[in-house]
């Protein structure tokens, strides 16, 4: 399973209805699972970034349609990075000349 970290900031429409912002993480869990994606960790911040969210996925394109579908429900905007665990790390590093 790939990893994926996402820094979320809230749009205007996102802000107005911030009440809903659990209801709609449960929505997200549950549409991530439907396509072979999960919702690891879910985190509001304060600071520069409101929400980070922590996810793993059969492959990128589980995981970016995810990303695209929240966008797309525009309460949200952000930057997606590929995360490596340790192992995932080591592996890239005996391919390091």
């Amino acid at each position: 399973m790939a990893t994926y970290v996402t820094l979320f900031n809230f749009t205007e429409k996102g802000a107005r209805e911030i009440k809903d912002t659990l209801k709609r993480v449960e929505a997200a869990k549950a549409a991530a699972k439907q396509i072979g994606a999960t919702i690891k960790e879910v985190l509001w911040l304060q600071g520069k970034y409101d929400i980070v969210v922590i996810i793993e996925g059969s492959d990128e394109i589980a995981v970016t349609s995810l990303l695209l579908n929240t966008i797309k429900a525009g309460n949200v905007h952000g930057q997606t990075m590929r995360a490596f665990t340790a192992g995932e790390m080591a592996k890239i590093l005996e391919k390091v000349a």
